[in-house]
C-alpha cells in the first residue's frame, strides 16, 4: 500500500498528517483555517487520496506558516508514499471550469522540483484567508514532493472559484499522474531507470 505519516513540530506549527494514494477520496481535515481544510477536503476527494491532517499553527498571527508547514508535510508525505514511483503513469494533465473560472494544471512526477504557476487573483482575501497564500502552499508542496507542477487560469474573476479550482484541477491531475498503469507495472516510467 503506497502510504506515509507525517509529524512536522516547529516553533510555529505541530503537524500530524497520514496520506494514502490508493484510498477512496476520504478526509478528516483540521488545520485551524476553514478554508484551507475545505481546499484539503476537496484535494482528497479528487485525487481519491485518503487524508488525515491536524494542525495546530500560530493562527492568532496569521494563515502563512501553517498554509507553507501543511503544504510542506504534505508534500513528504507525497513522496515517502510514492517510493521509487515504480509503475506510475508519471504524467497528467486536467482543464477543470469551475462555473465562470477555467484551470488548467499539468504534472510530471519527475524527481525534479520546478511550479509554474499563473493565477490572475484579484482579491486580497477570501474570508480571512491570504489569497497569496494558494501560491504559497503549492510552492512548499512542490519543492517537498519533487514534482513539476504547472497551474494556468484561462478565465475567471471569483477568487473563490480560482483558488478551488485550482485545487481540484491539481487533485485530478496528480490522481492521474500516480495511478498504477497496469500494462507498466513493474517499470520506472524513464529511460534513466529512476525518478
Amino acid at each position: 500500500m503506497r502510504n506515509a505519516e507525517i509529524v512536522r513540530k516547529t516553533a510555529e506549527t505541530d503537524i500530524r498528517l497520514s496520506l494514502n494514494l490508493d484510498g477512496n477520496g476520504k478526509s478528516t481535515i483540521d488545520s485551524g483555517c476553514g478554508f484551507l481544510d475545505h481546499m484539503l477536503t476537496l484535494f482528497s476527494k479528487h485525487s481519491g487520496y485518503d487524508l488525515a491532517l491536524t494542525c495546530k499553527g500560530d493562527v492568532q498571527v496569521d494563515y502563512h506558516h501553517t498554509a507553507e508547514d501543511v503544504g510542506i508535510a504534505l508534500g513528504q508525505a507525497f513522496l515517502q508514499a510514492l517510493g521509487d514511483k515504480r509503475g506510475i503513469v508519471r504524467y497528467g494533465d486536467t482543464t477543470l471550469p469551475m462555473d465562470e473560472t477555467l484551470i488548467a494544471t499539468a504534472v510530471d512526477i519527475s524527481g525534479r522540483d520546478y511550479l509554474s504557476c499563473a493565477l490572475d487573483i484579484q482579491a486580497v482575501k477570501v474570508g480571512d484567508f491570504d489569497t497569496e497564500l494558494c501560491e504559497e502552499f503549492f510552492a512548499a508542496f512542490v519543492r517537498e514532493a519533487r514534482i513539476t507542477l504547472h497551474i494556468r487560469q484561462l478565465a475567471g474573476k471569483n477568487a473563490h472559484h480560482i483558488i478551488e479550482g485550482t485545487f481540484k484541477s491539481v487533485a485530478r491531475t496528480l490522481g492521474k499522474a500516480t495511478a498504477i498503469d497496469l500494462s507498466r507495472a513493474n517499470e520506472i516510467p524513464s529511460t534513466k531507470g529512476v525518478l
